[in-house]
């Protein structure tokens, strides 16, 4: 039988090849998909966020655990398809319009995917109004926005406004180095992270998770 510590440890080390092949694995021998997407993948992103809060690992292994999950969720995510596994919830991220970093934003899209969300990444140097189609469009229920740059913290509350301005009611969290609690809360941001791990809780409490 495929073990499921093996594969959450499988992607604590970062180790693509074992975590695609314990997944292969355990789906031949029909353990369902979602007890491999929850029991292994996750729960060892999960041991990843928790290390990398307390700062025990840094960005370097975050992104190679980040990427044996991506591996073995590409064995995976066709097989939770048929089984009609929906995802926690869809998040929206960019970053906002004028800035062109992207690392941070990337760290967070990486956690949320590894948390089990449904995450459409537009990218860096993001209007408001691509913002407001992409969530029209697949209704999405969170939107993540991140700045590095003190002058494109502007563009976080305009792409805020632009959401109220649409009607949406979109749930909206900010992050990035200069970005703190009391500026979310200044431009009406539902929610505040200041890591990538941490961006995963907010993600959850704001889905009532």
């Amino acid at each position: 039988m495929a073990d499921m510590e093996a594969l959450k440890d499988a992607v604590i080390k970062g180790d693509q090849n074992a975590a695609k092949e314990i997944t292969s694995q355990a789906l031949a021998e029909g353990t369902g998909p979602e007890k491999v997407l929850n029991d292994g993948l996750i729960a060892g992103m999960n041991v990843i966020g928790a290390a990398f809060k307390k700062n025990e690992v840094y960005v370097p292994e975050v992104l190679i655990a980040a990427r044996a999950m991506k591996m073995a969720m590409e064995v995976l995510e066709p097989k939770l398809i048929e089984a009609g596994v929906e995802p926690v919830g869809t998040v929206v991220i960019g970053t906002v319009q004028g800035d062109l970093h992207d690392i941070g934003k990337n760290l967070v899209a990486m956690m949320l995917k590894g948390a089990g969300f449904n995450v459409v990444d537009l990218g860096t140097d993001v209007p408001p109004e691509k913002f407001v189609s992409e969530i029209k469009s697949i209704n999405a229920t969170v939107c993540g926005l991140s700045a590095l740059l003190t002058t494109t913290m502007p563009m976080m509350e305009k792409t805020v406004s632009a959401f109220k301005d649409a009607g949406l009611d979109t749930k909206v969290m900010v992050g990035g180095a200069p970005v703190t609690q009391d500026y979310a809360d200044k431009i009406g941001a539902a929610g505040y992270a200041a890591d990538a791990a941490s961006a995963v809780d907010v993600a959850k409490q704001l889905l009532g998770v």
